[in-house]
């Protein structure tokens, strides 16, 4: 009864075009009056504590770090950089956004900024040099949500938070999934581009290319200051997000120049705008999570799947099936906030490593920012790309197939996340 009150109170209220984050709150408050334990004054409670949390501080400051280095010329002087370095292969602009997309994410840690910067800068170019503007678009939206699995990841900020993981493990189990993203990436455009006939781009001197690296290395320490400082412990992951838009801030101002004082504002307003609807959410969401606890639905869902918690890998499978369901209608933020607290009962009750299972729940979840119908990244790459979103879902999907393969890999055999985990937690 009170799984069906869940679902049919979630449910119904994004169906009538309520908002995720009141959605949840109407549900947190249902199951509330069913157990009748209802309260006002627990339920503000639990949304103010929901917010107030030390490692939820890196979300804001680093959606502001995002927001810095797209206003900064980062982004542009990356894209520069992996087109001097590979832009000269037949299918060339292809890597390039590949490249671009894995550095970039190493810096934002958001998808959809990812998307909107890479749209903008290198779509145009592909579309010029005559590559297919579907496919185009569909390897950009591919490559984009490379960035919640590399650290800094906002996403994996907030899974740690809700299952209460190390963020540090978490970031530092992430960077080999996230460059084998890529890899997959490299392979299906590398087969798609022999049917183009596209004349590469010119090789670069290697003047130019030293010239692109200087230029852009002071950008690319950023993610080596963030995970060498997590790595031995100099800071924590709240403060590598200050570190890290403190460094653009100063980089972006004093050494490339292309932000005046008077814009920090807006710049500011935008970064604080995004930060507070996704705070909204995790603090809307922390309501229904306690009230999953007190019903006790976890313990529920494990009697439901007992069968299943002898065989972790048939059990894993099952999850990431349920999760690619959800994120066809649901985005990131709310899906992670919804089943997290859900979940890892049963994950720590079948013996799955709770960082193991983090990686694949989030790159199960990035995936879905390209599943249609919602596809948060697809959308932007269609808008910003001004491409209709039939072409850019067309384009996306032997992208997507090739990282669900991936990701299907890494259920059957867990040692390709976790023994790289491992060593570079020490």
């Amino acid at each position: 009864m009170t799984i069906a009150l869940f679902l049919l109170a979630l449910l119904g209220a994004m169906a009538l075009g309520m908002p995720i984050a009141f959605s949840l709150l109407l549900t947190g408050a249902a199951l509330m009056w069913q157990l009748g334990m209802w309260d006002s004054q627990i339920l503000a409670q639990n949304v103010i504590e929901g917010a107030n949390s030390f490692p939820l501080l890196a979300v804001p400051f680093f959606m502001l770090a995002g927001e810095i280095m797209n206003a900064g010329g980062l982004s542009r002087r990356i894209v520069n950089f992996a087109l001097a370095l590979v832009g000269h292969i037949p299918g060339g602009l292809g890597y390039v956004a590949i490249v671009a997309a894995c550095i970039m994410a190493a810096l934002s840690g958001s998808a959809v900024a990812d998307a909107a910067a890479l749209s903008a800068l290198l779509l145009p170019m592909m579309v010029r040099a005559g590559h297919d503007p579907a496919r185009s678009a569909g390897l950009i939206a591919s490559a984009s949500i490379i960035a919640p699995i590399i650290p800094p990841s906002i996403a994996f900020i907030i899974f740690g938070v809700a299952a209460n993981i190390s963020i540090s493990k978490l970031f530092l189990a992430g960077i080999v999934p996230g460059i084998l993203l890529g890899v997959s990436l490299w392979i299906t455009w590398w087969i798609l581009v022999r049917k183009e006939k596209v004349t590469p781009s010119p090789r670069a001197t290697r003047a130019e290319v030293a010239k692109a690296f200087r230029e852009t290395l002071l950008a690319l320490g950023l993610p080596l200051i963030v995970v060498g400082g997590l790595k031995f412990g100099v800071f924590t992951p709240t403060e590598s997000a200050v570190v890290a838009a403190v460094y653009a801030l100063l980089i972006s101002i004093f050494v490339y120049g292309e932000i005046k004082i008077k814009q920090l504002l807006p710049i500011f307003i935008q970064a604080a705008k995004t930060s507070a609807v996704v705070m909204f959410l995790v603090a809307a969401a922390m309501v229904s999570a306690w009230m999953i606890t007190v019903a006790q639905l976890p313990a529920q869902l494990t009697a439901l799947l007992q069968p299943l918690l002898d065989s972790p890998r048939l059990l894993m499978f099952c999850i990431m099936v349920i999760v690619i369901i959800v994120g066809t209608a649901m985005d990131m933020t709310p899906t992670i906030l919804i089943l997290t607290p859900v979940l890892m009962p049963l994950i720590k009750a079948a013996g799955i490593d709770p960082v193991y299972f983090g990686v694949m729940f989030i790159i199960n979840n990035a995936i879905g920012l390209i599943t249609p119908p919602v596809g948060t990244v697809l959308n932007t790459v269609a808008g910003v790309g001004k491409i209709s979103m039939d072409k850019v879902t067309r384009g996306v999907l032997p992208f997507m197939i090739a990282q669900f393969i991936l990701l299907f890999l890494m259920v059957l055999f867990p040692q390709i996340v976790i023994w790289p985990a491992k060593f570079l937690a020490g």
